[in-house]
């Protein structure tokens, strides 16, 4: 992380520990969008036991491994966000896909999956957002809430979401690294 890099669409939040919101401890998130009015991501490390319902049930066959509902944050907890890998990068808004960065971007549940399956590689629907209001994203990194870290390709369709966290960290160059090894109980150190 670059001292004063403020946080960009397609960027990486992590966790640091302990962060006193149960929220988002040891959480990774996903910036979809940061601007003057705020900031919005999804948590890509908290699978939950969630399978899509009808009528979305027919995007199973579309979703990434782990496939279930995904907990994308505490707020609006009944709106379903979907992600997508791409094949390609798309340069621009498509039918029901919209880019974000990279070979990412944001697919319409309310579209038939059969008219994005092949364009995309994956799927993951979250359950929720994570936001902030203008200025508090900012505020909370600078308290030291929060890593802002370049994602990588792989990072939102993680198969092993449950050590994302550890993963990104252990990829960091330096003395960053070693927060991959601290214990879940900092008081058990």
């Amino acid at each position: 992380m670059i001292p004063g890099m403020p946080p960009t669409k397609g960027r990486l939040l992590v966790a640091t520990p302990p962060l006193e919101d149960a929220n988002f401890d040891r959480t990774v998130v996903f910036v979809l969008e940061h601007h003057d009015e705020g900031a919005i991501g999804v948590v890509i490390n908290r699978p939950s036991y969630e399978a899509l319902d009808e009528p979305l049930d027919r995007w199973i066959e579309l979703q990434s491994s782990p496939s279930s509902v995904f907990s994308g944050g505490p707020v609006e907890e009944s709106a379903l966000i979907a992600l997508a890998e791409t094949s390609a990068p798309l340069a621009e808004e498509a039918d029901y896909l919209s880019p974000i960065v990279g070979t990412i971007a944001s697919a319409d549940l309310t579209a038939d999956p059969a008219l994005v399956a092949g364009e995309v590689t994956g799927v993951r629907v979250f359950r929720g957002y994570a936001g902030w209001g203008p200025g508090q994203l900012e505020v909370e990194i600078e308290a030291g809430a929060w890593l802002v870290l370049d994602s990588e390709p792989g990072d939102v369709f993680s198969p092993d979401p449950d050590e994302l966290w550890r993963t990104v960290l252990r990829r960091q160059p330096g003395r960053l690294a070693w927060l991959a090894d601290a214990p879940d109980d900092l008081s058990s150190n």
